[in-house]
């Protein structure tokens, strides 16, 4: 039997977001800026979801014609809801969500009030719950979507204490790495419950990508470099790739899995 022939004009268009509106969540903060950008430059509409549009101006100085921004607290269904309303009336159905946005309160790991765990893990697994669950009848009216949770190399191993030895403000503080964690296993979870549906569910861990506030810190950056294989702290744009995959027909096969971008952190 012959080989079936190449779909030449799937691989020219595979990472091709060109009528693909996309919600990205946080989408003005040290990272954020990188998604959108890397979206952006393969077509995509790209809706900003935050709640500081001074912030988002600031950020996007010279602003795409194809990037927006609209008022959304993700702590809040109602105003998640208006939101996407919104977006869907103003710019057509979603076709990717990206679960982004991140808030916390507390750092010490052992001195943690009830109320500071509890707003860390719905800062990062409770707000991503909220927005998926509010996108899916967008998703459903188009016939399918993506969702992208941004975890963290935290989810998947502890801090090495280590690290931070000589700079513990910045240690990342035990209800962080519990709610990626928690925010992984989500993924996997909708992944298999919207499977049917079309619906693919993944997420991105990344490793060290400090600020550039933190990177001040010449004596933290090398704790972080000395543990990195590739010998060296994350650039914000190095993130860009696996958004632009995960939000692509390329990755359309691509489902549950959580993407780690870490240097090799983690691989030690």
């Amino acid at each position: 039997m012959a080989a079936a022939p190449l779909n030449a004009d799937f691989y020219r268009t595979m990472f091709n977001l060109s009528g693909r509106v996309v919600l990205l969540t946080g989408g003005y903060g040290h990272l954020g800026r990188a998604i959108a950008g890397g979206l952006l430059a393969q077509g995509a509409r790209v809706i900003v979801l935050g709640r500081n549009e001074a912030a988002f101006e600031q950020a996007f100085a010279t602003k795409p014609e194809l990037l927006h921004f609209i008022a959304c607290d993700v702590a809040d269904t109602a105003s998640v809801q208006a939101a996407f309303q919104q977006s869907a009336a103003a710019y057509g159905l979603p076709a990717v969500l990206i679960n982004n946005a991140y808030y916390s309160r507390g750092q010490k790991p052992d001195a943690l009030p009830d109320s500071d765990f509890a707003l860390g893990l719905d800062g990062s697994v409770g707000s991503a719950y909220r927005c998926l669950r509010e996108v899916l009848p967008y998703f459903r009216e188009r016939g399918g979507g993506k969702v992208i949770n941004v975890a963290s190399m935290y989810g998947v191993v502890a801090p090495d204490f280590a690290a931070y030895a000589e700079a513990p403000q910045f240690l990342n503080p035990p209800h962080y790495g519990a709610g990626k964690a928690a925010l992984v296993q989500l993924t996997k979870y909708f992944a298999s419950y919207l499977g049917p549906e079309n619906i693919q569910v993944n997420c991105v861990s990344p490793g060290a990508f400090p600020s550039d506030k933190v990177r001040e810190n010449a004596g933290f950056e090398a704790e972080l470099t000395r543990r990195i294989p590739l010998g060296r702290v994350g650039e914000p744009h190095d993130l860009a790739g696996a958004f632009v995959l995960l939000s692509a027909p390329a990755s359309d096969f691509i489902t549950g899995h959580n993407l780690v971008v870490d240097g090799g952190w983690t691989i030690r």
